[in-house]
């Protein structure tokens, strides 16, 4: 059962991997596959506001996506299609099926329609935007990589068969990789509050363990 305590734990580490940081113009928005469509709903937001020329969705199917008829960039690029979108204004990278991935396709995608920018908005989910960032620090330095994500707080998130149990699942596995992807040349170290710390072991020792990796 997810308990009062654990909840609170869970904000703190919310709280960490949003990162909140300022967005202004770029030269494009990409848009990182998930199950949340309302990550493609925000990229059109910002598209819209004139602050990226056009939208890149990556992403082919994962765990909580795996019975959709259409991959995740698909799916998300029919929901901007949906809301006024044009064609000419849409890329779709469908073959990614983590961070890494999301990138390195990304790249080469953009590479190969001589695209390449200097600028990019990237959106994400609230949860992983500073295990994105990070990632992206180091897999495309000379890109200056500006991470969003949807205006929504930890208490109203949950959505569909996203549970608060899953939810807190998914962001201690998160920030395992924070931690450990440094050493393994995936990520930039990022300085971590020793109160989120404290939130990451407490809810790994109560059990939400089910995206940790097993070393």
């Amino acid at each position: 059962m997810v308990t009062s305590e654990h909840l609170s734990a869970a904000k703190i580490l919310w709280d960490y991997h949003r990162m909140m940081s300022p967005i202004c113009a770029a030269d494009r928005i990409m848009v990182f596959g998930s199950n949340d469509l309302r990550v493609a709903e925000h990229a059109v937001t910002l598209f819209e506001a004139g602050l990226g020329k056009w939208i890149l969705f990556s992403g082919a199917r994962g765990r909580m996506t795996q019975d959709w008829p259409d991959t995740e960039a698909a799916t998300m690029a029919n929901v901007a299609r949906s809301l006024g979108v044009q064609n000419e204004h849409i890329f779709i990278e469908d073959r990614a099926t983590n961070t890494g991935e999301n990138i390195r396709f990304s790249r080469e995608l953009l590479s190969a329609a001589e695209a390449t920018p200097t600028r990019v908005i990237v959106v994400q989910k609230p949860y992983m935007e500073r295990r994105t960032q990070a990632a992206l620090d180091v897999q495309w330095p000379e890109v200056e990589c500006l991470v969003t994500s949807p205006p929504c707080d930890f208490e109203n998130y949950c959505f569909g068969e996203l549970t608060q149990r899953l939810l807190i699942e998914a962001m201690v596995g998160d920030f395992q990789r924070i931690i450990d992807y440094p050493a393994l040349g995936f990520a930039s170290e990022q300085d971590v509050p020793e109160q989120v710390l404290t939130a990451f072991h407490y809810l790994r020792d109560e059990g939400y363990t089910g995206q940790v990796l097993r070393s």
